[in-house]
């Protein structure tokens, strides 16, 4: 039986942090052919150890240690300018003597079919892993599997979530440790290589008791870990010893909370209906005939940060274990959320639309030798890029079949300047069992966003991200971005038609629905 950790923080290593001069790359907006609106705002050895000329990006058997959270958003992080109250003093070390990328998104706001994305490198139409219901499609490829052929020893130890109801060990992993579904905070049943028992604890504790532990062992290859935290996902549940931390922390709202004309008059109806839905404010402001678990605002606010904070302790962990077994020369650590999570944003508290608090996730990099300290990555990277560059830190060569998408990140850590995207691509499927957001397709420029909403009688969306970063005031009918709007529209069109992506998934009902709202004031 695993006890609960008690702590209240962890111990900070000394770090020199040295800022490398290092050249903002600057891409111009997409080149779709019209005239933006306003141009003149343009968007400017021990074992396990690599080999000792390990320093550059194309040097192979590089160890990785992979990192996933839930739900957790861009921004709850010291580094990121978060809460003030907010301690994420890892994340924090991560980013002063490692890299941090400024502009990490996923390409689909989704548990499932974001995880899908970062093992196979592919989009969520090529994929096909759409819901959280169900499983993987026959004949998906992870890319640990081209590990394992390259001579990696790998591990899975946490929340997996691709086939709800399946904890059994998947492919692409010699060592298995995972629950079913969403899993549990407390006391988790664990599936650990075929075999299940039961733990007591705080999960977050445990997984990454059991990563430390699968880390110790003594092996002759270079090793590839996946831990994937069921934290922060909903419903907030610290540790024991972190709850009520922040509980006298004073909440900011920010300003697109609000239910006024201002902050609705040109957003999609959908927008405001979803406030009243199961992921919206005003569902929480339950009154005395309502059955409904969510509790006030402040305190998911406080529970939420709470939460952060003992995720943050158990990334310490790890961190801790790799410097001091001597791995840190030899061994590449990216930490990232699955996807992001709205806390009042225009009326939600969710994710799947194409909002930045829901697109942005937080991503940080760990590794001596070849990251220098105090590495800022400007360039928009992707959930999908997180395969070819552990591929490349692996010295495996990207296959041709299935594809991927992705591009490797890899010489942007190590400092060097290349051809880059100038947007990002997303999608989200509409589900059924929450049918408050509809399908979204988005192109996110440096600059601007442009948001397809299809199946709904409804207007789309395009926000000028550099006059109006809380997205309040929806462009799309203003008649000056008219031409605008169109080459927006066909250029995301267009991208979806050559990987594919004009074939709309439609799957059979499962799981249960939550259909009912709230009625407007």
């Amino acid at each position: 039986m695993v006890d609960t950790m008690q702590r209240k923080s962890m111990c900070l290593f000394a770090v020199e942090t040295v800022w490398g001069a290092m050249a903002v790359f600057c891409l111009a907006g997409l080149q779709l052919g019209a005239q933006e609106p306003a141009p003149s705002a343009r968007s400017p050895a021990p074992e396990n150890a690599a080999p000792e000329n390990a320093t550059s990006e194309n040097a192979t058997g590089r160890n990785v240690v992979l990192i996933l959270s839930d739900d957790h958003r861009y921004d709850f992080m010291g580094c990121a300018g978060g809460p003030e109250f907010l301690e994420t003093p890892n994340m924090d070390r991560m980013a002063a003597a490692g890299a941090h990328l400024l502009n990490a998104f996923v390409s689909t706001s989704l548990c499932s079919p974001s995880r899908a994305s970062i093992l196979t490198g592919q989009y969520a139409h090529r994929h096909k892993v759409v819901d959280n219901q169900r499983p993987v499609p026959e004949g998906t490829v992870f890319f640990p599997e081209h590990l394992q052929r390259s001579g990696y020893e790998t591990a899975f130890v946490g929340k997996w979530h691709m086939g709800h109801e399946n904890d059994e060990p998947r492919k692409g992993f010699d060592h298995w440790v995972s629950f079913r579904g969403q899993g549990e905070y407390f006391d988790p049943e664990l599936n650990i290589d075929g075999r299940r028992s039961r733990f007591r604890g705080y999960t977050a504790d445990i997984l990454a008791e059991q990563a430390l532990k699968w880390l110790g062992q003594k092996r002759s290859k270079p090793f590839f870990l996946y831990l994937s935290f069921k934290a922060v996902h909903y419903p907030f549940k610290p540790a024991p010893r972190n709850h009520g931390r922040y509980q006298k922390a004073e909440i900011k709202y920010p300003e697109t909370m609000a239910n006024t004309e201002e902050n609705y008059e040109t957003q999609p109806h959908w927008v405001r209906q979803r406030r009243y839905g199961i992921h919206g404010i005003d569902h929480m402001q339950t009154g005395p005939f309502d059955d409904d678990p969510v509790p006030s605002f402040d305190d998911l606010y406080r529970r939420y940060c709470e939460t952060v904070f003992g995720l943050d302790e158990n990334l310490g962990r790890v961190l801790e274990y790799i410097d001091k077994a001597g791995l840190a020369q030899s061994t590449l650590v990216i930490y990232l959320g699955d996807n992001g999570f709205a806390l009042g944003e225009h009326g939600f508290y969710d994710k799947r639309d194409a909002f930045e608090q829901s697109i942005r996730v937080p991503m940080l990099a760990y590794a001596p030798g070849l990251i220098k300290p105090g590495t800022k990555v400007t360039q928009m990277v992707q959930n999908i890029d997180i395969a070819p560059t552990i591929l490349q830190a692996a010295g495996c060569p990207i296959p041709a079949k299935p594809g991927i998408d992705g591009k490797s990140f890899l010489p942007l850590l190590a400092g060097r300047q290349i051809p880059w995207r100038d947007h990002i691509l997303y999608e989200y499927y509409w589900e059924w069992n929450f049918p408050a957001t509809p399908t979204v397709f988005a192109l996110r420029t440096e600059r601007y966003k442009y948001i397809y909403y299809h199946g709904v009688w409804d207007r789309n969306g395009l926000y000028d991200l550099q006059t109006d970063p809380a997205e309040r005031h929806n462009l799309i009918k203003v008649p000056a971005y008219r031409d605008f709007v169109a080459a927006m529209r066909k250029r995301l069109f267009d991208e979806l038609e050559s990987s594919g992506g004009l074939q709309i998934p439609v799957r059979r009902p499962k799981g249960t629905q939550f259909y009912d709202r709230k009625l407007a004031r």
